[in-house]
């Protein structure tokens, strides 16, 4: 059954750019040096939940593979699967895997959504939280692409604090070796090549409907540095400093308000994060994580497996604080084959490990490809 308890979230702003105060931010806890062996991660979606027994049994298999640490979906911007007091509750099934991952040996890691937001309390009484595109349509009415597609705008205080909330809960937890930041970004202007086709649509450029955050927050703060109100821009998309500001924006979330609380409670700081990173506005390269996870879904770029090698290098050598990469690779994406090799890509172009999207996907075939791969480093 579930549990809805609500404290009231702070609507005031009292947190954040608005009150001019920036938390200090920590050393990452990598320390600057990288593993000395591979290290393999593994997202374990919502999806999955099976009995006592049949996670001792997927954590055993997985252990056997080579995966050292998981990321579990604990909350999915609608439930927190977690004992949270701010969010409506599922199920406090952390709870229920973190003994049990631990026995195996397993690190875990809190996956949870960061910028949208299905919370039906929040979307109603909050709507000034949610980013707007450049038409002047809010999220909360007209989300891009699909339905749950309700992102918050890093610039809105009261969105800031509301995550920040997440991220305190989850870090304060015993036990949890991390907290992972997904969505940490705008919605795409710009889908990867391999799935424009799945909503019909051809984004030869950045179109108004896709473009965000242009609520009344952006607008006066970009118009107080600049002078100028992004929607009097002849062309918003070729202003870097527009492009820049939004940049900005999400890391200083990131870097300035949510990192802290996690390195706070010694808990790693991690993130999955996209290899097109201009189209979503997510400059991670720039951002104080200690490990960074991007998805190298090739196939969602119309890429061979020869690309996942080739982004590796790239996001290795832009990390300006050299935090490990890990090569984050979509398991059906590959026979039993190609599994090898994709790792072996990785590996070679610098990665520290690779993350598996997602476990529940493997089959047994991929788990033996997978266990050959990692056990020959």
């Amino acid at each position: 059954m579930e549990r809805r308890r609500f404290l009231k979230v702070v609507g005031t702003g009292a947190f954040g750019l608005a009150a001019g105060r920036l938390i200090p931010t920590f050393d990452p806890l990598f320390a600057g040096s990288l593993p000395q062996t591979p290290k393999y991660w593994a997202w374990v979606t919502r999806q999955f939940n099976p009995s006592v027994d049949g996670w001792k049994r997927h954590f055993a298999l997985m252990r056997e593979s080579g995966v050292n640490a998981i990321l579990p979906e604990i909350y999915d911007s609608r439930h927190a699967f977690f004992e949270s007091s701010h969010l409506p509750v599922s199920e406090d099934r952390l709870a229920k895997i973190l003994p049990l991952a631990k026995a195996e040996g397993l690190e875990v890691h809190a996956w949870m959504w960061s910028m949208p937001c299905n919370v039906e309390e929040v979307v109603k009484d909050h709507p000034e939280w949610f980013v707007v595109n450049r038409k002047g349509e809010s999220a909360t009415e007209k989300p891009a692409y699909v339905p749950y597609y309700k992102f918050l705008c890093p610039s809105q205080p009261g969105a800031q604090e509301f995550v920040r909330t997440t991220v305190k809960e989850l870090s304060q937890i015993d036990g949890l070796a991390g907290v992972h930041f997904d969505y940490i970004r705008f919605p795409d202007v710009i889908l990867p090549i391999g799935l424009q086709p799945k909503y019909g649509i051809v984004q030869d450029r950045e179109y108004p409907e896709y473009d965000y955050c242009y609520c009344p927050v952006c607008r006066r703060d970009f118009e107080q540095e600049t002078g100028t109100d992004p929607l009097k821009l002849a062309d918003p998309a070729e202003s870097d400093a527009w492009r820049q500001f939004r940049y900005a924006r999400v890391r200083h979330l990131v870097n300035d308000i949510l990192i802290p609380v996690v390195h706070e409670h010694k808990k790693l700081a991690t993130a999955a994060v996209f290899p097109n990173w201009e189209n979503v506005r997510q400059q991670w390269s720039t951002w104080h994580l200690d490990a960074a996870l991007p998805m190298l879904y090739h196939k969602f770029y119309s890429k061979e497996i020869d690309w996942i090698g080739e982004q590796t290098k790239l996001q290795v050598e832009r990390m300006q604080n050299h935090a490990p990469i890990y090569s984050g690779i979509f398991a059906s994406h590959f026979n039993s084959d190609e599994m090898p090799q994709a790792v072996e890509t990785a590996l070679k172009a610098g990665a520290s490990g690779v993350a598996l999207f997602a476990s529940p996907l493997m089959r047994e075939e991929h788990w033996e490809a997978f266990a050959k791969a990692t056990k020959v480093k």
